[in-house]
């Protein structure tokens, strides 16, 4: 029999893999917000000018979701390789798609020099974002978990998150320093110039990527085995954790897009009337606190375990979200800051233990087109209806109530999924035929603390 635990499972190894998972990510997450902070500030006036503002944020939300629907389809492309092939080719070829496509993004005209065509020419590129990261954010997590310590896993996942406040922080602090040089410069020329920062970026990510092993759990998976077709493998005997892991991606999906892109375009829209260089401060700041925090509470995970995290995370954010947007209606420029980073802090709390408590949802068979595809359809449903969702709910009620409203419903279904989650061990082996192995969600009579990562 070949098990998935082998004295390759390291610190050294695992420390390898998330260092790596984490500036992949780090890469992919910054051109993917880039692109989201583009579109609520910017966008609105350089590709959908002849739109009020209102519409023409609209209209920018909706290429900003396009992304998150493309990565469903990501998410089995890259899945098929990375579960047939193995984890880094995978990662390697979703690094550079993301780079072309957010460099592409840098140099593209606007309405004013070819109309309609700059607008199309922008959703292409949005989708092919969408491609990469569907495959991506699967593979660094199981990068990370399947080459860490079994008492590690939440932890050295925690470094596969880590990439989401480090992109945030970069591509943020990138639009701020642009918004302090004023509206001319940003609206102008100075807007382009952090998409085309990422062609350093793929350099430095693709030879990181490339000195990285593969995991253990998936050469202990395929040694001495046929391989079955990840996607009909998924859909036969993993549509039920796929199911809880899509209402899991609610908080840590949709309430963060909320949290961060929706309320830059709340509180910098002509209502509010908020300038855009303080709300890009406070997500500055906030993406920077968020950093700290990530690992100490994927560490914590270990310890409590990553449900006790996630559960406690998406319900603090739903308490935290109400004080924050009182304030910004207010205009208090010193509790947006402060209530900006507590609300991204709890964020955490639903993000910090996400990779490994999805990689062990599922079993070393087919586990990252399962994983990718349940986080790909959440994302793409959460993520990407969310700021479309609030901005019409906004418009139909006139308060911000029904958003947070909307935030609740969020927050209860990322609590029932983590709840309800399976917890599967790598350490079972592995069955000649792949088949379920159905003895792995077992908790050990030794004690429940082991599984409840």
């Amino acid at each position: 029999m070949s098990t998935a635990t082998a004295p390759a499972n390291t610190h050294r190894r695992a420390l390898k893999s998330g260092f790596a998972a984490a500036v992949g990510t780090t890469i992919e997450w910054y051109d993917f917000y880039v692109y989201a902070t583009a579109a609520a500030i910017v966008f609105p006036v350089v590709f959908f000018p002849e739109l009020d503002r209102g519409l023409g944020t609209l209209a920018s939300f909706g290429t900003y979701a396009v992304a998150y629907f493309a990565r469903p389809l990501g998410g089995i492309i890259f899945g098929h390789i990375g579960d047939k092939l193995g984890r880094k080719p995978a990662l390697t070829i979703t690094l550079l798609l993301m780079g072309i496509a957010t460099t592409l993004v840098g140099v593209l005209p606007t309405y004013e020099t070819i109309g309609i065509w700059g607008p199309i020419l922008l959703i292409v590129l949005r989708i092919a974002q969408g491609l990469a990261v569907g495959g991506e954010w699967g593979g660094a997590s199981l990068m990370a978990v399947e080459s860490a310590p079994p008492k590690f896993k939440v932890f050295y996942g925690g470094f596969t998150q880590l990439g989401n406040p480090l992109g945030a922080l970069l591509s943020t602090g990138a639009f701020w320093v642009l918004a302090l040089m004023g509206d001319d410069v940003l609206l102008t020329w100075g807007w382009r110039i952090p998409f085309l920062f990422s062609i350093v970026l793929i350099g430095v990510g693709f030879w990181v990527r490339y000195r990285v092993e593969e995991t253990p759990v998936f050469e202990a998976k395929i040694e001495g085995h046929e391989q079955s077709t990840p996607i009909l493998f998924a859909l036969r005997n993993n549509w039920w954790p796929m199911l809880l892991g899509f209402g899991i991606i609610a908080m840590s999906s949709g309430g963060y897009v909320l949290a961060t892109t929706f309320v830059q375009s709340y509180a910098t829209s002509p209502d509010i009337g908020l300038d855009a260089d303080i709300i890009l401060g406070a997500m500055t700041v906030a993406a920077f606190v968020e950093t700290l925090v990530t690992l100490p509470l994927a560490l914590l995970g270990d310890k409590v375990g990553a449900k006790t995290i996630m559960i406690l995370g998406s319900g603090l954010s739903l308490v935290a979200v109400i004080p924050l947007v009182l304030f910004i209606d207010a205009h208090n420029v010193a509790m947006i800051y402060l209530f900006v980073s507590v609300l991204r802090l709890t964020l955490s709390g639903a993000w910090a233990p996400l990779s490994t408590l999805m990689a062990q949802m599922f079993r070393p068979q087919a586990r990252y087109t399962s994983m990718s595809l349940s986080y790909g359809i959440g994302a793409a449903v959460w993520g990407g209806l969310s700021p479309a969702i609030a901005t019409g709910l906004l418009v139909a009620t006139g308060n911000f109530w029904s958003v947070i409203a909307f935030f609740g419903l969020l927050a209860v279904l990322a609590i029932l999924g983590s709840a309800l989650a399976p917890q599967h061990s790598d350490t079972a082996p592995a069955t000649g035929s792949l088949k379920a192995r159905l003895d792995t969600t077992a908790v050990p009579t030794s004690g429940r603390a082991a599984n409840r990562k």
